[in-house]
């Protein structure tokens, strides 16, 4: 801004002395300076912020033509995006404004795989107060009641603390609660007061030792904090099931190093795998070790299915030691906002559908269904979203591509360079800074708020009243242009208890080869 308002005392006084044609490229620059010291100094546009004056070209781009500013700019982390509606709608709720839109819907209805949701000729009425779920099985001492729509796993260090601060201050205002990802338990996570679910993964970073094993005591002190709600084990999640994360050396500032343990200024890459289990037995022993350590607090795991008998192998596990963690949350393989191989986005893990379905029926055929409550997470943007997610088996949902774009993120793809242009995704102090923690705070509360109001208002007029009311008969897809099946129709859905008495013949073979005290295909 220094160099354009220097440009325009020059040419001012160049008008002055030599010829008055000089004087209009003074007022060009002297208005582009001006322009310039209002873009630093506003609060509402990140962009603008990072990049003042040149920022308004994405502005204008969306103003010519929206589909122009989506591509250049609005391009998805994994070549998966969202499509035009669902982006327009997650950006019109954090800003408070109604999205409605004339002229019906632009989607094939009669493409295959088209679904949709099946309204009552006698709809309810949506409740004043949004329902919650209450998590706390059998062993739990300290039940937290969970929010139908909460921040998915996001880690500080891949994310910035303005960006962490603002998803916090957003769930503190709103009720709502926020997974810390495994990056670890930052001051950023607790200095709002927003409910925490601290996740833990293969590194175990913020609980570690020297040499990276888990550190209990340590595990302890950071879950006895009041903050934290919940406590999450990362097996995998949806971008990249079956391999560990991995932070770029550029990112591992002082600070970041601190909260995660790690040498500053090397790219931290957490393993595959757990070092404190092997088996199925050893993951059901170790979650309620965690419980125990964490002074009765839920316990819970996070997966992307791969293989139903893996699964099963843990619910037998579950079973023998009569021990089962009070929530569990499915992730999508079509989820994940991190980077991730292009080989593993694509072609690893099971979709969200199936993989909720596959972790409902499981629980509900050996009897365990009622002491576990699930959470989806992949995809989640709307109100639409949650309910389908709800019908298929779920309890409640996450979101974090859907609350990053509420946040401010603009989907230019450079989480990984450090260079975010909005400061979500960079821990670049000055890139960080641009994200005002105010006014994104209050967009991430709208947002959630809003597309929670919308599932309730979409339930009603399915004509329920609660979410446990929904059944799979009301969800429809269309397999060929002349066939529609309801979810009732298209999966098979276990008894309580159908796997312990008399399996299914489709679920015969892997019950029997499930093995809890061995992984296997």
């Amino acid at each position: 801004m220094g160099a354009l308002l220097l440009l325009a005392v020059c040419f001012a006084a160049a008008s002055v002395r030599w010829s008055p044609w000089y004087g209009p490229p003074a007022v060009l620059f002297l208005a582009l300076g001006v322009l310039g010291v209002a873009d630093l100094t506003q609060r509402r546009h990140s962009v603008l912020r990072n990049y003042p004056v040149i920022g308004h070209l994405r502005f204008a781009l969306e103003a010519l033509r929206p589909e122009l500013q989506q591509y250049f700019i609005e391009r998805n982390f994994d070549g998966r995006p969202f499509d035009r509606d669902v982006r327009t709608l997650v950006y019109e709720r954090a800003k408070g404004v109604d999205a409605e839109e004339p002229f019906g819907t632009e989607r094939d209805v009669y493409a295959t795989g088209y679904e949709y949701l099946v309204p009552s000729m006698a709809p309810e009425p949506v409740p004043e107060q949004p329902p919650t779920v209450r998590i706390g099985g059998p062993d739990c001492t300290k039940s937290y009641d969970m929010a139908l729509l909460n921040v998915s796993a996001m880690s500080f260090g891949s994310l910035s603390a303005h960006a962490v601060l603002a998803l916090n201050k957003g769930a503190a205002m709103g009720g709502f609660a926020q997974d810390t990802g495994e990056g670890g338990l930052s001051e950023y996570h607790l200095r709002h007061g927003g409910d925490l679910i601290w996740e833990i993964g293969t590194g175990y970073f913020g609980c570690r030792t020297a040499d990276g094993d888990f550190a209990p005591s340590e595990f302890a002190d950071k879950a006895a904090h009041e903050q934290v709600r919940c406590l999450s084990l990362k097996i995998s999640q949806g971008a990249k099931p079956g391999i560990g994360g991995v932070l770029p050396g550029g990112k591992v500032n002082a600070e970041i190093a601190r909260v995660r343990e790690v040498p500053e200024g090397r790219t931290v890459q957490s393993p595959p795998y757990h070092r404190t289990f092997s088996t199925p037995r050893g993951l059901v022993l170790f979650l309620a070790r965690m419980r125990e350590l964490a002074g009765g607090k839920p316990v819970g795991f996070k997966l992307c299915v791969g293989s139903r008998r893996q699964f099963l192998s843990v619910c037998k596990a579950m079973r023998e030691e009569g021990v089962t963690p009070d929530f569990l949350v499915v992730d999508g393989a079509e989820g994940g906002t991190g980077a991730a191989p292009l080989e593993f986005a694509d072609h690893l893990g099971a979709p969200l559908t199936e993989g909720l379905i596959t972790v409902h029926n499981a629980l509900v055929g050996c009897g365990l269904r009622d002491r576990i409550k699930v959470g989806a997470s992949g995809k989640v943007a709307t109100g639409a979203d949650m309910v389908k997610r709800l019908v298929q088996g779920a309890d409640y949902t996450n979101a974090a591509r859907a609350m990053m774009m509420a946040v401010g993120c603009i989907q230019a793809q450079r989480c990984h360079t450090n260079t975010c242009p909005v400061g979500v995704a960079t821990q670049d102090p000055r890139r960080g800074r641009a994200l005002d923690v105010g006014d994104k705070s209050a967009r991430v509360h709208r947002f959630q708020k809003a597309t929670v109001h919308s599932a309730l208002q979409i339930m009603g007029s399915m004509g329920v009243r609660n979410p446990d009311d929904l059944r799979p008969y009301m969800l429809h897809r269309r397999i060929d242009p002349l066939t529609v099946r309801s979810y009732e129709e298209l999966y098979d859905w276990l008894r309580p208890g159908e796997l312990l008495a008399d399996p299914p013949r489709d679920w015969a073979a892997d019950w029997a080869a499930a093995d809890p005290d061995r992984f296997g295909v």
